[in-house]
């Protein structure tokens, strides 16, 4: 298949179809049988779960063979060519904005913290970690909270909270994407539903702009909304339509104060939807969006990333079934509607370790803390090393700021505790935050966090440059950084010059890579660096001679070729 087609759905043939089917069930089906049989056996309970845990299913044995049956199902259905497989790897390698960012965040409550001694505690520990982003709720309710235009209490400015926060957050190296929500009672269209949708929605757009005028230079990004495919997030049923003319609000509202900064749209729940049409589809609603002309209004894609009941090994992507792959149909549903070189940022992402003897249901599924830990750090690297159309990535969440949140579920997604002691999962993200950073399979721009500068480099733009900017090296600039994969490729910018760089992968030097293409306005051209390395990390070291000028580094691409 031509890989730089857009299909949007892939069926085998009959024929073959039919016979990976048979061969699906007898291999997934001997598995289960297999594995219910030991269920019955002392003693060997635990080892098989420990083997099966790589594969969906979720904790524990019966979880597991569960997976494992539903997994077979699927196959057949898909094989047998009832369930059309996702499929949006045709638009994966093309230059996707924001992508190349820093992608470790979390979620924190900065607002509700009373003490400053524990709001900096907070943000040096993040620090420490190696954390530099954080998404923070600025509930609208707290600071118009009594009348239309009035931003003052009792207590004084109803911004004097974020007043403290956003310049502490600057001051420790942290990248805030503010979520603007939570409206006051006074603006809601459900009184009775406190993240209700605005009655007015040109009230919101006034809030909208008077955070960004407040707060220009301190917050360069921002999502309008979250969950609004929930009756508990929009207050009556989800309404995509109302949804869209909210984020256009918004959006022409914010880029006509600071065309600079990044909208998100809201990230949407999770869910099949109930019967009762309080609730929809994800997938539906998206789509939805997209019919009633979302796509100008937003310029990245929220979604959450929850793991819920499997592990970041349960492939399954299904529109019955809700796991971290979800995502996977998401971007299906963007490159169906021309939104290919949109990223997704996974703005809410981890597993709950719900404590066995919590009173309360596990409505957001339960794994063991050393599970948590686990899961959280095999599910970043698959989205980095799978998924070059995501970018920064927000765990749920860093801790809560009082005790007296744990009769709630969400409570137990914590990386520490209110008084700061670590979980499990704090010590297993902090030390894949400390790895080399590396640049996986994708077609990323100049941008790349993990891309390593020495030496004069000038910033410059160009339209011909794929997304805008690109970089000119000075004489004697040089470039390094790892990649994971077998083939790299630059995108270069030439100018009437043409101009020479040398490139050393793993210490050898294959040449020195001339630019042929001179013309009086610099062109893009895509130069292949080497091919058919072993699958594996490959160090990278480019260092610029000739003019200055002479050319520009646009992007480039890491494939990973059988």
């Amino acid at each position: 298949m031509n890989s730089r087609k857009s299909a949007a759905t892939v069926r085998p043939p009959a024929r073959s179809r039919r016979g990976v089917a048979v061969r699906v069930l007898v291999a997934l089906g001997a598995l289960a049988l297999l594995a219910t049989a030991l269920l019955l056996l002392p003693g060997v309970r635990a080892p098989v779960s420990r083997a099966l845990d790589g594969l969906p299913g979720g904790s524990g044995l019966k979880a597991q063979v569960k997976g494992l049956l539903q997994q077979g199902r699927l196959a057949w259905e898909q094989a047998a060519g009832q369930t059309p497989i996702p499929y949006a790897e045709p638009a994966e390698l093309v230059p996707v904005a924001h992508t190349g960012v820093y992608p470790y965040g979390v979620n924190v409550f900065f607002e509700q913290e009373v003490e400053e001694w524990k709001l900096r505690r907070s943000m040096e520990v993040l620090r420490e970690m190696g954390i530099r982003w954080v998404r923070q709720q600025v509930p609208w309710e707290r600071i118009e909270p009594e009348r239309k235009g009035d931003f003052t209490s009792v207590y004084g400015s109803t911004w004097a909270q974020f007043d403290r926060v956003l310049p502490l957050a600057q001051e420790y190296g942290l990248e805030v994407l503010a979520r603007l929500d939570l409206p006051p009672p006074w603006a809601r269209s459900n009184p009775a539903i406190p993240a209700s949708a605005p009655a007015r929605i040109e009230d919101y757009g006034d809030f909208v702009e008077a955070f960004v005028r407040r707060y220009r230079g301190r917050v360069r990004y921002l999502q309008v909304w979250n969950e609004p495919n929930l009756v508990g997030e929009w207050g009556g049923p989800p309404d995509a339509a109302r949804y869209v003319a909210l984020l256009r609000e918004a959006y022409t509202r914010i880029k006509a104060v600071d065309p600079a900064i990044v909208v998100l749209s809201a990230s949407l729940a999770p869910t099949l939807g109930t019967p009762d049409g309080l609730n929809q589809s994800d997938l539906t609603y998206l789509q939805a969006m997209y019919d009633v002309g979302a796509a100008p209004y937003f310029d990245i894609l929220g979604a959450q990333g929850y793991g819920l009941w499997t592990g970041p090994d349960d492939r399954r992507v299904s529109p019955d079934h809700v796991n971290m792959s979800r995502a996977q149909l998401l971007r299906g549903i963007m490159v169906r509607n021309g939104d290919a070189r949109k990223a997704i940022w996974i703005t809410e992402y981890g597993w709950n370790a719900l404590p066995p003897e919590f009173p309360g249901e596990a409505t957001h599924g339960r794994v063991t803390e050393e599970e948590q830990a686990r899961y959280t750090v095999e599910g970043l690297r698959r989205i980095q090393q799978e998924w070059p159309w995501v970018g920064a990535v927000f765990t749920w969440h860093f801790r809560r700021v009082s005790d007296e949140d744990r009769d709630q579920v969400m409570f137990y997604y914590r990386l520490m505790d209110p008084d700061f002691t670590p979980r499990p999962v704090f010590h297993a993200l902090r030390d894949l935050i400390r790895r080399e950073p590396v640049v996986e399979r994708g077609w990323f721009q100049e941008d790349h966090w993990a891309l390593r500068y020495q030496g004069e480099w000038r910033q410059a733009e160009s339209p011909d440059a794929l997304l805008g900017g690109y970089r000119q090296p000075q004489p004697g600039a040089a470039l390094e950084f790892t990649f994971r994969g077998t083939d790299l490729s630059l995108v270069l910018l030439a100018g009437p010059e043409g101009g020479r760089f040398q490139v050393a992968v793993d210490g050898a030097v294959p040449e020195r890579l001339v630019l042929e293409a001179r013309a009086p306005e610099p062109r893009s051209a895509i130069v292949a660096v080497v091919r058919g390395l072993p699958d594996g990390l490959h160090r990278v070291r480019l260092e610029a001679e000739g003019a200055p000028g002479a050319w520009g580094l646009d992007g480039f691409l890491v494939e990973r070729t059988p």
